[in-house]
């Protein structure tokens, strides 16, 4: 997701010169890095935290449950360790980290594979989880050694499909969140107009604000959506502060807090899922480098990119906290400040790591009703799938690719939205087939290869 193209770069561009902007190891002082590091966090602050509320809920101890202790854990470790993994990035360490300003953020990608390993099963399944993200995180980083040697194999066609069906996949939990969440469901309360009417509060505020505003108004326009929509429910009662009262001072990570269960099932799905998040990470690199350094990427910036977005994700999991990969909106969010430093990043980072240690956050956070989140979820997925469209749209549609293209489209979606038909299979298979996003890539891949006839870019894409 990249944010709109509003601009607050000539307020710093008066402060340095063109070539100290686009020098990532330039440090333009703390009265410009501190405001730009702390945009940086509006800008992924909610997309971060909501794959864990996401598996919470999906688990079966999310919003609703008689104890949500866990799902605090887990939002505080989201923002601790996208903190780590973002110096990992911005820092670097040995052949980790790209040494630019890419902001680290909890994964999208790994949801629809997530959620089938949890669903229904409590606390007792993060454990399978988290290892398989512990496996997938170190294959990931494996990869980084062969990065230029299997971007062949993943073109614009296969990416583009791939982040569109996380789009498609997560959309009816954006719902289903707007209309109550899954404790309302069979219930009259599903989709009564109090629950519709706050979440639409959050998209309207929203979409206005990136329509209409400007600088950091219009950067942090789905956390700002989301408090005007706090404040309506506020308003209308639907908020209850208990979990702040109760929650700690400071909350420390604790290693293999969920435990370690091997899952062959999970495990596959998290490296297959991995090799396609490296990809994503690729791109990112790119487009910094080209739009914003004016120069390609080396091959040292785009292992390093690769190796820590693998090496944070397992050192996440061992905590019990989510895939970790970059996030493409903070790539937007530097190409609108004009800023490419990557110490304007690290005080995000730091920022970040500040808020994972401070249960109260994570307290917060759950006192959003979930209809709220619900509405931005649905603005935030919809720019998933509107992502995946620019990428589709540099694509040569010949006959071939798109044949390729709906084949495997119909077959994930189909899949997904149809679960029983895999019943009679082992449940490895049947939890990465129903993933929607593993037999979309997996199909596209093969079939991009075996059929004669690939070809590049449109011309001029």
């Amino acid at each position: 997701m990249t944010t709109p193209a509003t601009s607050i770069a000539p307020t710093v561009a008066a402060g340095m010169t063109p070539a100290q902007a686009r020098d990532p190891d330039y440090f333009p002082g703390l009265a410009v890095a501190v405001p730009l590091g702390i945009q940086h966090v509006l800008a992924m602050f909610v997309s971060n935290m909501t794959p864990a509320i996401i598996v919470a809920g999906a688990a079966g101890f999310g919003y609703g449950a008689a104890d949500t202790s866990e799902m605090i854990y887990m939002i505080q470790m989201a923002m601790l360790f996208a903190g780590i993994a973002t110096l990992l990035q911005t820092i670097g360490f040995g052949p980790v980290g790209a040494r630019l300003p890419l902001v680290q953020g909890t994964s999208f990608a790994f949801i629809p594979i997530m959620i089938p390993i949890v669903a229904g099963k409590g606390v007792a399944a993060m454990a399978a989880l988290t290892t398989a993200a512990l496996f997938g995180g170190l294959l990931h980083a494996g990869l980084s050694f062969f990065v230029g040697r299997i971007r062949f194999a993943l073109p614009p066609m296969i990416t583009g499909l791939v982040v569109l069906m996380i789009g498609l996949s997560l959309m009816r939990i954006g719902v289903q969140y707007a209309a109550g969440g899954v404790p309302a469901v069979g219930t009259p309360a599903f989709g009564a107009w109090q629950s519709w009417l706050l979440a639409g509060v959050v998209v309207a505020v929203t979409l206005g604000l990136n329509f209409f505003a400007r600088g950091i108004w219009s950067t942090a326009a789905v956390l700002l959506g989301l408090l005007a929509g706090y404040g309506a429910a506020l308003a209308m009662g639907r908020v209850d502060f208990a979990p702040v009262a109760s929650a700690g001072l400071v909350m420390l990570p604790m290693p293999f807090h969920f435990g370690f269960a091997l899952s062959a099932s999970a495990i596959v799905g998290f490296c297959l899922t991995g090799f396609v998040s490296s990809i994503e990470s690729i791109g990112d690199v790119d487009a910094i480098c080209e739009g914003n350094a004016g120069r390609p990427a080396s091959d040292r910036e785009l292992s390093g990119a690769v190796c820590a977005d693998g090496v944070g994700t397992a050192l996440a999991a061992v905590f019990g906290a989510m895939p970790n990969t970059t996030f493409s909106q903070n790539v937007g969010l530097i190409a609108i400040t004009g800023v490419m430093s990557r110490h304007v990043v690290t005080i995000g980072a730091l920022f970040l790591i500040a808020c994972g240690l401070l249960p109260k956050v994570g307290a917060v956070i759950t006192t959003i009703p979930i209809e709220v989140l619900g509405g931005g979820v649905i603005v935030m997925f919809g720019m998933v799938a509107s992502a995946a469209t620019s990428m589709l749209a540099g694509v040569d549609w010949t006959q071939r690719n798109m044949l390729i293209f709906g084949v495997s489209l119909s077959l994930a979606l189909g899949l997904q939205l149809e679960p029983e038909a895999l019943q009679h299979l082992p449940e490895t298979l049947r939890i990465l087939l129903g993933s929607g996003v593993l037999p979309a890539a997996v199909t596209a891949v093969g079939l991009n290869l075996l059929v004669p006839g690939r070809t590049g870019l449109r011309t001029g894409a």
